[in-house]
């Protein structure tokens, strides 16, 4: 006659703790993966870098947008993004923005900050908001006349350097005016003081 109270087949104890293991280890598991999820890279962030250290590397760029935008920060964009992208990211213009003062089709470079000036603003400043309060020219949204008050600039080249920033992006030193056709260091030279960027 069996025993009505005998322990339970050692088999089955054993597929129930096996059971137990894998499900803690999946939630652990899930956890964690929720965990990573949470700490993804986020539409803003500051970058932290080291003298010498390029954002480019890693594929990314991160565009400072100011001004007539809903949400003005710092924002993590695609390679190849263009201002009209930062301008989305930042949620959009105002009403009073200015879009006749910044062109939405140029192309973005890592580090760059975007400025969407308010109905009136550029206008307020001779040469399109080009000249800053230290009285210099701002080579990165200088337009043609007020690229025309340098010295020894002249329709033909001013529109040369816009041309060179329309295809290059901004310009990340006062020495990129080397590559421009027609400018050489002497006449660099004679500008340096009058321009930054």
């Amino acid at each position: 006659m069996p025993e009505e109270n005998a322990p339970p087949p050692r088999r089955l104890r054993l597929s129930i703790g096996a059971a137990v293991v894998v499900a803690l280890v999946v939630l652990s598991g899930a956890v964690g993966l929720g965990l990573l999820r949470g700490q993804a890279a986020p539409a803003e962030s500051i970058p932290l870098s080291t003298p010498g250290s390029t954002v480019e590397s890693s594929g990314e760029l991160y565009v400072h947008v100011l001004g007539a935008v809903e949400a003005p920060g710092l924002y993590v964009l695609s390679p190849g993004a263009r201002l009209v992208d930062a301008v989305g990211a930042a949620g959009g213009t105002r009403d009073d923005a200015d879009l006749a003062a910044v062109n939405l089709a140029r192309v973005l470079t890592d580090g760059e900050q975007v400025v969407v000036p308010v109905l009136g603003a550029a206008a307020a400043i001779p040469g399109g908001a080009a000249a800053a309060d230290d009285g210099l020219i701002d080579l990165n949204t200088a337009d043609q006349a007020a690229l025309e008050t340098l010295p020894r600039i002249g329709p033909a080249l001013a529109q040369r350097i816009l041309d060179w920033r329309e295809e290059n992006g901004r310009f990340r030193s006062v020495d990129d005016l080397l590559g421009v056709p027609g400018i050489g260091e002497k006449l660099l030279a004679g500008i340096r003081d009058g321009v930054r960027v």
